[in-house]
């Protein structure tokens, strides 16, 4: 990347940030029966529960990403999407970094997440592992599902107290 990537607690007013929810949730739609898609949708991310995130390469969009606090330490990773034109260069890796330091700072001690477990996940089940999320059980409201996997990581204030 020659820009810089600024990142930035989104309101969810700006068109681009819109756009590419929407894109992220039809792609789900499109790949996962509708009882098998756990995304959220606008008015649900508008909860004051959940914290939105966009990326911006100078002033075009190039990711989003969430994560909506449930009990009063653990939060659940939502809606991460890279924009097209923005794939493989890092910029999951970075919001998902992003967010982690957001959690952390707001109290969180573990973050959870459901993903896809087919060929389509494969990259994002990739970047889950390599950044530390372990494979555990269905969590919160969710049921066993052969189309989802779960994964969790502790968030060590240690660990990143020392690595900043």
């Amino acid at each position: 990347m020659t820009e810089s990537l600024t990142i930035v607690r989104d309101d969810l007013s700006g068109l681009a940030t819109r756009g590419l929810l929407a894109a992220h949730l039809a792609g789900m739609l499109a790949n996962t029966p509708v009882e098998s898609v756990h995304a959220l949708d606008l008015t649900a991310l508008q909860h004051p529960s959940v914290r939105v995130y966009s990326a911006w390469l100078g002033d075009e969009i190039a990711a989003v990403g969430a994560f909506k606090v449930f009990g009063s330490d653990r939060a659940e990773i939502k809606s991460m999407r890279v924009s097209e034109a923005f794939v493989g260069r890092g910029l999951g890796r970075a919001m998902l970094q992003h967010l982690e330091r957001e959690a952390r700072d707001a109290g969180i001690r573990s973050l959870w997440l459901e993903t896809g477990s087919g060929a389509d996940f494969v990259p994002a089940r990739g970047l889950y592992e390599s950044a530390g999320f372990s494979y555990c059980p269905p969590f919160g409201d969710y049921s066993p599902d052969p189309l989802s996997v779960f994964m969790t990581r502790d968030l060590d204030p240690a660990t990143e107290s020392a690595a900043r």
